[in-house]
């Protein structure tokens, strides 16, 4: 047994997501917001605790080898996990693709499981429902296909889902939950340690998700449009906009300016902290995990970044299936004209996340050398640290990890000034000195004589332009 105290909190907050799965585990244990906006395991009082009830030797590979490995017609690929199908399309039925933040499966499927009653409710993130809270959204159980339907669309949010946990252990039924890599995760390390999580839980729908965004991600959005911090009363992070591509979305956000409530809609692309690869507001865990897609989960589901999809501006979901039953409402979709997909392979819908799995596999070797060679402890995973990438990719993980960091001190500070621009001219620092070594990455691919004729031609126009 070891005791934890608030030494062991801060260790494990360091490199946890906070899913809330402590917080389960023990009931000494809470979840709060911390002053950055992200979730962070409080210690009510010292207690004993047997510390392999975390499971801290599991990895994904052992996980869905358990889960998955004995079915005759699953295969395996290292880069995606275990898989039967592939797809990538939409759904036609009702308003589920319109109301979705892509194709629509998520809420399509959790709807095809309950109305079968393989399921009771669904855990999902939905808007917080307590108004006076600065919380915009949490975990929650639907129990309706209404209920459920209103759960639909992607929130950059930070979320836990102890609470919910603790309510399905005290309420009997079956349930199906939707999260990113780390909450499923979490669900399945639970499951293994607690009969009753493991009886309830039937079915996992996994996101494949970049990387997890405090809450001050959305404070900095809406403060771009004039809405303050604690002004902000609600936020739609994918609004599609007709005619433009899918990749190509708005963000609407509603809150008070002046005391009068106003909502915006505004291209994500005009936005600062729109460059996901720079990593605005990223939590610290999400540069050291290895799992792009959601290994562990039932289904997989992720936005259908791919030439032949993202020029239909009401989007597409790519669609990895690994249960037998979600398998089979998804070929009896087919079969009914309920969705409209198409069978892809593995190496397309790895194009499809190109960017994602650069980061999180190809490139975190590097991450991992670092934290070794600094002589810090870090969390084992199933890539090798390596120091073997080229020299610019070398420069640009430096510059995400401490845009990252930066983004997190320096919107606290501007919001302690009230003074957005405070924000602003700390942050240009960092992005412009990104953007220029992004630049010279991607032309440095092409070879030395294209990386010389591209700079002599810029300074010639700089020249032009005086």
């Amino acid at each position: 047994m070891n005791k934890v105290n608030k030494e062991n909190i801060a260790f494990i907050n360091n490199y946890s997501y906070a899913t809330g799965a402590y917080a389960v585990i023990n009931k000494n244990i809470a979840m709060e917001l911390d002053e950055f906006g992200e979730y962070k395991y409080i210690e009510k009082e010292c207690f004993e605790m047997d510390s392999s009830k975390f499971n801290i030797d599991l990895n994904e590979d052992k996980i869905s080898r358990d889960l998955f490995a004995k079915n005759p017609n699953i295969k395996y690929d290292a880069r995606v996990g275990y898989y039967q199908k592939i797809y990538a399309g939409h759904v036609i039925e009702g308003d589920f693709r319109k109301n979705a933040s892509s194709g629509g499966f998520g809420t399509w499927i959790f709807k095809e499981l309950f109305e079968k009653r393989l399921i009771d409710g669904v855990i999902h993130v939905k808007e917080n429902k307590d108004k006076e809270s600065p919380i915009l959204f949490k975990y929650d159980i639907s129990k309706s296909i209404e209920e459920i339907k209103a759960g639909a669309k992607t929130r950059y949010y930070p979320v836990e889902f102890s609470q919910v946990i603790n309510k399905i252990k005290e309420k009997p039924g079956n349930y199906a939950i939707i999260g990113t890599p780390s909450f499923i995760m979490s669900i399945r390390l639970l499951a293994r340690q607690d009969p009753v999580v493991n009886e309830r839980i039937k079915y996992t729908i996994g996101l494949i998700c970049g990387h997890q965004k405090s809450s001050k991600f959305a404070d900095c959005l809406a403060w771009q449009v004039g809405i303050e911090p604690g002004n902000l009363k609600s936020i739609n992070f994918r609004k599609k906009i007709p005619n433009f591509p899918a990749n190509r979305y708005g963000v609407e956000i509603t809150g008070l300016v002046k005391g009068k409530e106003i909502t915006i809609t505004k291209h994500m692309s005009e936005m600062i902290g729109h460059n996901w690869g720079q990593g605005f507001f990223k939590s610290y865990a999400s540069d050291f995990t290895d799992d792009v897609m959601n290994e562990t989960a039932d289904v997989t589901l992720g936005d259908a970044w791919l030439p032949e999809y993202t020029e239909d501006s009401d989007g597409n979901n790519v669609i990895l299936v690994r249960d037998d039953t979600i398998l089979k409402i998804i070929e009896d979709g087919i079969a009914t004209n309920k969705i409209k997909i198409n069978e892809i392979s593995v190496d397309t819908i790895v194009k499809s996340q190109a960017s994602h799995f650069q980061h999180t596999q190809n490139e975190l070797g590097y991450r991992l050398y670092k934290k070794d060679k600094a002589g810090e402890w870090r969390p084992e995973t199933r890539v090798q640290a390596s120091n073997d990438i080229p020299y610019f990719r070398r420069k640009i993980q430096d510059l995400r990890m401490e845009i990252s960091k930066q983004s997190h001190t320096s919107f606290h500070k501007a919001v302690q000034l009230n003074d957005f621009n405070y924000f602003v001219n700390r942050m240009n620092k960092y992005t412009r000195k990104y953007d220029r070594i992004y630049y010279i990455s991607k032309i440095s691919k092409k070879g030395p004589k294209d990386l010389i004729s591209k700079i002599f031609n810029k300074i010639l126009m700089k020249l032009k332009v005086k």
